[in-house]
């Protein structure tokens, strides 16, 4: 009779700081107190051409419902709408994920696995004045070709992707959406070929910090792709900061080639959203 071989455990890259590599070393030695928090777009789903056909890579779901038992709590902080993201990610209804939540809107909105429900406030007025007006700011700066506008309640968002030339788009656009959000008391959020109009007082660095605390997490992981993520990269560089009392951290970036920014704040590159998902199941494998 033939005897089967036991496959050895996909190894975890290393982190290639000091920092990086103490907060992975916590995460492995207490998962029970380990915050896992992730970015949905670039980082758990592919960027696509239009936004709405965006879905959780194949496999990140499994991965997530081996991960999540393990640790204190699985956290997706992502600009989308909650709903949209738990519907575009699968995650609803999914075994071992009962104690997921998504942070939509940069932490304006939750949903709760344990519930299926979204706690969200009510829209900031000037997303929907705003909205009215940007068919004539696109119009008069004649890229309403090939831009796409995308509803997102809280928000509302400019994408360049599929215009003729989408650096173009991005930075021609990017003054006149600045006043016009400023105009409504929104701020602009700039990203991969996109322009955010939102309300400001929220950010992924603030829906972090404070998921932390309420967490009471020992050890924090964050994975991004993008300059929205820079504010949950500084909310780990803060928490990791604060002397003997400070929270180990790893800082995890999804991709590297649009966004410089963020890639040069990393720990730890990997190279998409299939290295993200083969990243966490290796990381489930280990706890």
């Amino acid at each position: 009779m033939g005897s089967h071989s036991v496959q050895p455990p996909v190894p975890i890259p290393t982190p290639t700081t000091p920092a990086g590599r103490e907060g992975l070393e916590a995460v492995l030695a207490r998962p029970g107190r380990a915050v896992i928090a992730l970015d949905f777009d670039g980082t758990l789903a592919d960027i696509v051409p239009d936004p709405e056909h965006a879905r959780a890579h194949p496999g990140a779901v499994e991965a997530l419902a081996a991960l999540a038992p393990k640790v204190a709590s699985v956290a997706v902080i992502t600009g989308r709408p909650a709903g949209v993201a738990v519907r575009y990610g699968g995650f609803a209804g999914v075994p071992g994920l009962d104690h997921l939540v998504v942070l939509g809107h940069y932490g304006a909105e939750r949903w709760d696995a344990a519930t299926g429900t979204v706690q969200a406030p009510a829209p900031h007025p000037g997303v929907a004045e705003a909205r009215a007006e940007l068919p004539g700011v696109l119009h008069e700066f004649d890229f309403w070709r090939g831009t796409w506008i995308e509803e997102k309640g809280q928000a509302v968002a400019v994408h360049t992707r599929r215009a003729p030339d989408p650096r173009a788009a991005f930075e021609t656009l990017r003054g006149p959406l600045g006043e016009l959000a400023a105009r409504h008391g929104l701020i602009l959020e700039p990203g991969r070929q996109v322009l955010e109009l939102r309300p400001p007082g929220m950010d992924k660095g603030v829906a972090l910090e404070s998921y932390v605390a309420e967490v009471g997490a020992g050890s924090v992981l964050y994975a991004g792709d993008d300059l929205g993520d820079l504010a949950a990269f500084a909310a780990v560089e803060k928490l990791r900061g604060g002397g003997p009392d400070g929270i180990p951290g790893l800082l995890v970036c999804s991709g590297s080639a649009e966004v410089p920014e963020l890639a040069e704040r990393a720990d730890l590159l990997v190279p998409g959203p299939a290295a993200v998902v083969d990243f966490l199941a290796a990381l489930a494998d280990q706890l």
